[in-house]
């Protein structure tokens, strides 16, 4: 993603009790060991010490990071039950509480901003008290992703809800969801008033997204749509980073669901699933681009 072209990427979300505990599966969450551009470090947690603690410890371990995000938005039970992720938006105090004692660990030379939801159901729309306590205890910028943790993901997010939220602070604040294209960027920028798009799932198996959506931002010309070989290659290079990076055994699994992403509108999609879904070892992956160009 950032090779084509994202402002900043996000490392995988980590859990701050867990880094308490020197965990070093959480570490290695972190670890960026091909730097590509700016990268942002993701830690989730209910409690400010804890968040505080695993920023100092995470820092004493040396792991590189330009900005530290906390995620407040994450709809997940096993991180919502902890009461972490979007189930924080029920208590809009302690959502301050959290930046200020990661503000305080930080220091005031690493941006520090926040993942959250417009709320946790209808009932409980907390999105605008809440990023008011981010704002006043530290916090650079603010991700609003459309929906209430009770939404998951179904379709549509509220647009009037980012609003409202971007006009309640004064911090720069991204607008995140259902962004694939470069034209719905810039329909939900015009819609919310937002300073930026931060895009999720809208880009797996599409990187070459960002530089479309850049291109429409600073009124450019649009690159053109990737080539089939450099599809291709994109997914075999990303597939090949998963297994240097996890090794094969653990990157395979993986790699098949990333695999299917990179099948979107090609001929024969569903026969390629089915090999995306075999994908065992590496060299399966040639086998698997193979039956892509035969079919196209």
């Amino acid at each position: 993603m950032a090779d084509h072209g994202a402002a900043w990427t996000v490392s995988e979300m980590a859990s701050a009790k867990a880094l308490n505990f020197h965990d070093e599966k959480s570490l290695a969450l972190l670890r960026d060991k091909h730097p590509h551009g700016l990268y942002a470090i993701q830690l989730f947690g209910a409690e400010p010490e804890s968040m505080a603690k695993a920023i100092l410890f995470v820092r004493e371990q040396g792991i590189r990071f330009d900005i530290l995000d906390i995620n407040m938005g994450c709809p997940a039970p096993k991180i919502t039950g902890g009461g972490a992720g979007s189930r924080l938006l029920l208590d809009p105090p302690l959502c301050g509480q959290m930046v200020a004692a990661a503000r305080k660990a930080l220091g005031d030379d690493t941006p520090l901003t926040v993942k959250m939801r417009i709320g946790w159901d209808a009932d409980h729309l907390t999105g605008v008290e809440v990023a008011k306590q981010l704002e006043a205890n530290g916090a650079d910028l603010i991700a609003v992703h459309g929906r209430t943790r009770e939404q998951m993901y179904i379709p549509p997010i509220d647009t009037a809800a980012i609003a409202a939220i971007k006009q309640a602070v004064s911090v720069p604040v991204l607008a995140n969801g259902d962004v694939t294209t470069a034209d719905e960027a810039l329909t939900l920028l015009e819609a919310t008033g937002c300073d930026g798009v931060m895009i999720g799932r809208g880009a797996l198996g599409d990187p070459w997204l960002f530089a479309q959506v850049r291109a429409a931002l600073l009124g450019e010309e649009r690159p053109p749509e990737p080539t089939l070989n450099q599809r291709m290659t994109a997914l075999r290079d990303q597939i090949y980073e998963m297994c240097e990076e996890k090794g094969e055994w653990a990157a395979m699994p993986q790699a098949r669901s990333q695999a299917m992403h990179y099948m979107k509108g090609l001929h024969g999609a569903a026969a390629l699933r089915r090999y995306c879904s075999m994908l065992e070892h590496f060299s399966d992956v040639d086998t698997l681009i193979e039956a892509v160009y035969r079919l196209q």
